[in-house]
């Protein structure tokens, strides 16, 4: 039987030289040019000759620009960068044009990261040295883990952040990711803020606020960069500073989600979560902030992709199933759920843990959902009256 290989991105921080620093810079500059010249190419071309331009059209314009006096620099960096933007803002209309994002967006010099796409006729990869297009001596990269035997990068990502570090990220085919033994146990989970996540086991894990930790000494550091004078050298150190805390916070927060998410994976056979809205949520000025750092987004796509990985089932239930006015015991719906209510009593005589309660509901729905069939998702409370659903509530609220 064949091993079914995994493409896999290895992401690794590396010191550049101050040549290879330059050269990586440029390079991010021209990427920037091409991607606003072509979306602006291809903007015009629609609002006023209603003609849709393609990437083979782009790509064409990119040899002519090339040609002029203004743009001749665009010759002084790897090409391949610049036809790997042409195609990204080509997915980047795709997905516009089916309603999955929205429109293109020019790119900025401010723009909180800069990066470059290299394939494998832009880069060497040989024992362990990376050497790319224009470059003479490979990167210093900071080796934190092995690739995977014998394997090969196919594309490289080189970008830097705002705080200033430097990463490479390599795209990898990985045979050593492969189902996990398969078990008996399943899941449900709620999200929360004081709780990050409440399990249907009755365990409860609590949110680790890593911004709130961290709160001082970035308000510290972005008071500094207010008093310092716009375009002065000192206000790109306080920028910096502000970046690093910042990014220390993303760091610890992205780690503690990975060891949350590898948890599950590795317990239980089925996952079960609900089908939360963020981006109305943090609509909530007061919640805004506790809901950005708990990263429900972040920790759903973490359980998708390691659920594929590792052969486990995740299951999506409607974020209007009544789940917090459910009794998880006798089934009856209560009418109101007041949101300082953390305790309750149900008529059949359980006492109930709101959290608890909810998460069990979850499994049960997630259950009901994978024994009907793909698709298929627990009624609805009737919620097209305007109200926001009552889960909906609860969950901004914890």
């Amino acid at each position: 039987m064949k091993t079914e290989l995994v493409k896999r991105a290895f992401k690794f921080r590396f010191h550049p030289t101050n040549e290879q620093a330059a050269e990586l810079s440029r390079t991010f500059g021209c990427v920037r040019k091409v991607y606003n010249l072509a979306l602006e190419a291809r903007t015009v071309a629609w609002y006023q000759r209603q003609e849709r331009v393609n990437y083979n059209a782009t790509s064409a314009m990119l040899t002519q620009w090339k040609k002029t006096e203004e743009s001749a620099f665009l010759c002084e960096v790897s090409s391949v960068p610049l036809q790997q933007t042409l195609r990204h803002l080509q997915g980047a209309f795709s997905n516009f044009f089916e309603g999955r994002a929205k429109y293109p967006r020019f790119k900025s010099k401010k723009k909180t990261r800069r990066s470059a796409e290299y394939t494998k006729s832009a880069f060497k990869y040989h024992n362990g040295a990376l050497t790319l297009a224009k470059m003479k001596t490979p990167l210093a990269i900071v080796w934190s883990r092995p690739l995977p035997d014998g394997a090969e990068p196919s594309t490289v990502t080189v970008s830097q952040d705002s705080a200033g570090r430097w990463f490479v990220s390599m795209l990898c085919e990985d045979a050593s990711v492969k189902p996990l033994p398969t078990l008996d146990t399943a899941v449900g989970i709620d999200a929360g803020i004081t709780s990050l996540v409440t399990l249907s086991t009755g365990e409860k894990i609590t949110n680790p606020r890593h911004e709130r930790r961290d709160r001082a000494r970035l308000a510290e550091a972005q008071r500094a960069l207010a008093k310092k004078e716009k375009g002065s050298r000192n206000r790109d150190k306080a920028r910096i500073k502000v970046a690093k805390a910042h990014a220390r916070i993303a760091d610890r927060r992205r780690d503690f989600l990975h060891q949350l998410t590898t948890r599950l994976v590795r317990e239980n056979q089925t996952i079960v979560i609900e089908d939360l809205t963020v981006r109305n949520m943090v609509k909530n000025k007061s919640l805004a902030r506790a809901i950005s750092d708990a990263a429900w987004t972040d920790m759903r796509s973490m359980l998708e992709y390691k659920c594929a990985w590792y052969g486990r089932k995740l299951v999506t239930i409607d974020r209007w199933f009544p789940s917090t006015k459910l009794c998880s015991a006798c089934g009856t719906i209560r009418e109101k759920m007041p949101l300082s209510v953390r305790q309750w009593t149900c008529d059949c005589g359980t006492t109930h843990d709101r959290d608890v309660n909810v998460a069990r509901n979850i499994l049960a729905a997630g259950l009901a959902v994978t024994a009907c069939g793909a698709g298929v998702r627990p009624q609805r409370e009737s919620s097209r009256t305007g109200q926001p659903a009552a889960k909906q509530e609860t969950l901004t609220a914890k």
